[in-house]
């Protein structure tokens, strides 16, 4: 791995800021650059820093896949916007889904959104713009576990041998590849980001698609998105890691109306972590994961069985693609 990290001993968030803000002016100069933003703490953290090297000549756009969260793509142009961050939607719903139809393999999956990002999306965007700068939130732990074959994280190009001027006529950007999760969010709150967004809760890089096991389609990535809203809004006051809903390919029998329905199965997934390289299933009240479980049935009918991890990673992992 070429990629060195800069562990939490020794980052001092002021020194990482000045001196990121001084190396992305230095690479873009007077020209035109574009951020990919998502809302995480990762991409949020790039806006961040770019937006303070470049001001003006900073373009970012989030793309709105249609495998975002319920109300995503508003909810964190809104916050950006009152930062004074101009941020514009794209709507590509359609290549997205296009390109993942048919595509059941895990890996194959995290290719087919890396290559509709890159080329077919931010493609097209950079040479309307006219820049060869794109920017995005890649950290230490997703070049990590993409180099060492445990998963392929979309974002991550030339420690796999990608070279993205050759492939995509463009030169990305990573501020953040030296440090992990929790320096991301000490960088975060430095640079003046509310808590709501530092200390937002991870999220996937191929987003609800890496939470639909199997074929992605529209109908399912519904599914686990409704499920994704019952699991966070009744577990957000709790001081987990990461919590999330998992649509599993396999239907299992079911009782709809005192009739046998073959239904989804959604797995419930909550994680103790300090950094995403080890973690520990959540303890929860069974009051809770019974509340979570009678919540999604009822409120999701395609839904018949709602089971909860307790395995730890490793050997599983947080996200189950």
């Amino acid at each position: 791995m070429k990629v060195k990290e800069l562990s939490i001993e020794d980052l001092e968030p002021l020194e990482f800021i000045d001196e990121k803000v001084k190396e992305i002016t230095s690479i873009v100069g007077e020209n035109v650059a574009v951020n990919a933003m998502s809302g995480g703490v990762d991409s949020s953290t790039v806006t961040m820093l770019a937006h303070r090297a470049l001001g003006k000549n900073l373009k970012t756009y989030f793309i709105d896949s249609g495998l975002m969260r319920e109300g995503e793509p508003e909810n964190v142009a809104s916050i950006f916007r009152r930062l004074g961050v101009s941020i514009e939607i794209v709507e590509a719903k359609d290549v997205f889904f296009n390109n993942l139809k048919g595509v059941e393999d895990p890996e194959e999956k995290r290719n087919v959104i890396t290559n509709v990002f890159y080329k077919k999306v931010f493609g097209r965007i950079l040479k309307e713009q006219n820049a060869h700068f794109l920017f995005h939130g890649t950290n230490f732990t997703d070049v990590e576990e993409t180099v060492a074959g445990i998963k392929r994280q979309h974002n991550i190009l030339e420690q796999l041998g990608t070279d993205p001027e050759k492939e995509y006529g463009y030169k990305v950007l990573e501020p953040l590849v030296r440090i992990r999760k929790t320096g991301v969010r000490m960088v975060a709150e430095a640079l003046g980001l509310p808590e709501n967004v530092y200390n937002r809760m991870p999220f996937p890089g191929p987003a609800l698609a890496a939470r639909v096991i199997g074929e992605v389609t529209p109908e399912k990535v519904n599914i686990v998105r409704k499920a994704t809203k019952v699991v966070e809004e009744e577990l957000h006051e709790t001081k987990a890691f990461q919590y999330l809903a998992i649509l599993h390919q396999d239907k299992v029998t079911g009782m709809r109306n005192n009739k046998r329905a073959f239904g989804n199965q959604i797995e419930v997934r909550c994680w103790d972590s300090r950094d995403a390289v080890i973690g520990s299933p959540t303890r929860l009240p069974y009051d809770t994961l019974e509340r979570i479980a009678d919540q999604i049935t009822s409120e999701i009918p395609e839904v018949v069985s709602v089971t909860y991890n307790i395995t730890k990673k490793p050997p599983s992992t947080i996200e189950a693609i």
